[in-house]
């Protein structure tokens, strides 16, 4: 069977795991550009990937009939953009995390895909732990019962430095903070999960631990339709970084999902545990300190899609949705809370 052609557009801080999981899945896909404007960048990828070729030329990549599918790994603001060519050429698309800076700009991007009949994944490979299928197995099955509580938990640490790169950490470049930024993995996967809260209250903060646009610290309350409440932290300000974690308590058992470990017990007295291998973590000062095992099947999957038709796990509306979810947050977050102090 003939390989799928893919091209690569952005050779920033991702790259290096996506060109890995190319490499792994090099009997399927052919990587036959990998686009950067920076000279530096491309010299420094060719070095590291010498059995991909490089390119100067993003408008050679667009017109290329051959190529059926590009990564795009670039700044969100970037984004929308870029999709709508790849969208205008006939070419699906593998969007790096979050699918742009604004919700407007993001709902403009899952349109542009839509309406040119290409498939748009996009890169929240946490949904491809095995501890993050299996609890995916269990809720879909009903062993948990009825929800009554589901709570997330994002604590990593990023130190100054990280927020100095020109850019990094504002509106114009990211579209927000930690959780447009880090913790819509985790969010992802618990609106997976619980669906949707109906209702949200929230403290936003920028700390002095940074020098930063936008918020490093969030704490909200979540009600979801079905009677279920819960919270939601994240921070980039926890030194060392935590390993990121999902509670779900429901009426037959609680499931614990903390990194790449399931631990779930149930009212009639089973068990299930998953995952546990050592994967590494991007919660501490590095954010890709982890292997590019996720990666491989998220693009793996995607790969499946465009020949066979398979469905994708991580779709533009899965992201839109915890897009929206985020500007919910922030915007509770502007909002004064009832009256209940304690010191009167």
């Amino acid at each position: 069977m003939a390989k799928t052609r893919v091209a690569m557009i952005g050779l920033g801080m991702a790259a290096g795991h996506h060109a890995r999981a190319l490499l792994d899945l090099s009997e399927r896909i052919e990587c036959v550009a990998a686009y950067s404007r920076t000279s530096g960048r491309r010299k420094a990828f060719a070095e590291q990937f010498p059995t991909i070729p490089t390119s100067d030329s993003l408008d050679a990549i667009f017109a290329d009939p051959s190529i059926k599918a590009i990564l795009i790994l670039t700044p969100a603001s970037s984004h929308l953009e870029l999709v709508r060519r790849a969208a205008a050429a006939g070419k699906h698309v593998l969007l790096e995390k979050p699918l742009d800076i604004s919700l407007e700009r993001s709902e403009a991007t899952v349109r542009a895909a839509r309406d040119a009949g290409v498939l748009l994944g996009v890169v929240l490979q946490n949904r491809f732990l095995d501890a993050a299928l299996k609890l995916d197995e269990i809720v879909k099955s009903g062993r948990l019962g009825d929800l009554v509580e589901a709570s997330a938990a994002i604590r990593n640490w990023r130190p100054q430095s990280y927020y100095d790169a020109e850019g990094r950490g504002t509106m114009s470049r990211d579209g927000g903070g930690v959780l447009l930024t880090q913790g819509i993995h985790t969010i992802d996967l618990l609106l997976n999960y619980a669906g949707t809260p109906a209702a949200i209250s929230a403290f936003v903060r920028t700390t002095p631990i940074h020098r930063m646009e936008t918020e490093d610290l969030v704490t909200a309350a979540l009600s979801f339709e079905g009677g279920a409440i819960g919270s939601l932290n994240a921070t980039t300000c926890a030194y060392p970084g935590l390993p990121e974690r999902i509670e779900l308590i429901g009426t037959k058992g609680t499931a614990v999902l903390t990194g790449n470990r399931l631990d779930a017990a149930f009212v009639d007295g089973t068990r299930e545990m998953a995952g546990g291998e050592t994967i590494g973590s991007g919660a501490g000062a590095n954010p890709m300190a982890f292997g590019h095992e996720m990666h491989r099947a998220l693009i793996g999957n995607f790969i499946d899609a465009i020949e066979n038709g398979g469905q994708l796990r991580v779709k533009g509306d899965d992201a839109l949705n915890a897009h929206r979810f985020i500007d919910a947050v922030l915007v509770a977050g502007t909002r004064p809370l009832p009256d209940a102090r304690l010191d009167r």
